[in-house]
């Protein structure tokens, strides 16, 4: 028996609105049931049916996961569903997650999972724990030639290494937004380590950002080929450039800072839903408010500052080399460490 066939009498409907009436009560029962279990899949979500659940996943929120530390503006703009709708979506996802505290030995044996990767320098590792970890950001910040493209190049180099050998068997998405990427240099790098060369490169996804919005779509549109294409590694060289450019005066400031922040809260996610490692390199300005010591101020600000797992300060030294100083960490005490950038990479 059909819903519609309810509503008939003597073989015949009682008015042309009556299916229009059961299809709204239809879907307000099988709304209820929906609120009244815990979802298993994205179509047993209150107000998620087959169409939105496809736009869902299109947009990359393809697990409970993902909807349940999504916001509600995020999953109108995905899928075309009201503020209010999203809530409850949003809502019930969580439930079905059961999210909430957990002991810190859970954590600790979740922690066990981080993999990193050697940056080539023994001294450089040890001022980060053992190399750029997972499920992290790590940031680099410095004047031109200090040396935060160079060690960019070398883990796009050294995360496609065997795991005994500093690195992740895996490939990198490198985004590009000052025309830095250079392939030839990746080639040297890979030579040096007695790599495949051409394979190395192959393993770089490399994509060009010609402004803040479009850099800022590449990261939300990377889930496929993170997927596709095994990556353990995101560069951004740089990450506040193209920032820097497009909103200029104060008047522009709190935009940019709100659109930065949803950046790097989204490379922040990757890095966690995917166990891969973020390194980001930042531009620099003169404070002239600082009439004493060093005068080299990051661009990003708070949300900057507060988002990065780990900030570098690079500076320039004699001929190769250079000064690393761990600037923040939530492990590891500041320090300094000295390094050297050769042209077969970098070298204590």
């Amino acid at each position: 028996m059909t819903p519609f066939s309810l509503f008939k009498r003597k073989g015949k409907p009682f008015n042309s609105a009556a299916p229009k009436v059961v299809t709204l009560v239809l879907m307000a029962v099988v709304e209820m049931g929906k609120e009244g279990k815990k979802a298993k899949e994205l179509e047993d979500l209150p107000g998620v049916g087959e169409t939105t659940a496809e736009k869902l996943r299109a947009a990359g929120y393809d697990s409970m996961e993902k909807i349940a530390t999504s916001s509600p503006h995020e999953l109108e703009e995905a899928a075309g569903i009201g503020v209010e709708t999203a809530k409850k979506t949003i809502s019930a996802a969580r439930d079905a997650l059961e999210m909430g505290y957990e002991s810190a030995d859970n954590v600790l044996e979740r922690r066990k999972t981080i993999g990193r990767i050697t940056t080539g320098s023994k001294e450089l590792d040890g001022l980060i724990g053992g190399g750029v970890e997972t499920q992290s950001i790590t940031e680099a910040f410095g004047k031109y030639s200090s040396g935060k493209t160079q060690l960019g190049f070398q883990l796009a180099v050294n995360v496609q290494k065997p795991k005994e050998q500093g690195g992740l068997e895996g490939g990198v998405l490198f985004v590009d937004s000052e025309s830095t990427f250079r392939p030839e240099r990746i080639k040297q790098l890979a030579e040096a380590a007695g790599m495949d060369a051409d394979k190395v490169l192959k393993n770089i996804q490399i994509a060009k950002a010609v402004n803040s919005d479009h850099q800022i779509l590449l990261i939300d549109k990377a889930e496929e080929l993170i997927k596709e294409h095994n990556i353990r590694l995101i560069i951004v060289d740089s990450l506040t450039s193209h920032f820097r450019a497009d909103y200029v005066g104060r008047a522009a400031l709190s935009e940019r800072q709100q659109k930065l922040n949803k950046h790097i809260h989204a490379l922040q996610r990757l890095a966690d839903s995917h166990n891969l490692a973020i390194y980001v390199t930042n531009q620099v300005m003169d404070n002239p408010g600082i009439l004493f010591g060093d005068p080299t101020t990051p661009i990003g600000g708070h949300v900057l500052a507060h988002a990065a797992t780990y900030r570098l300060y690079f500076r320039k030294g004699k001929e190769e080399k250079r000064v690393a100083r761990l600037v923040d960490s939530p492990s590891m005490p500041e320090g300094e460490c000295v390094f050297r950038v050769t042209s077969e990479g970098l070298k204590d």
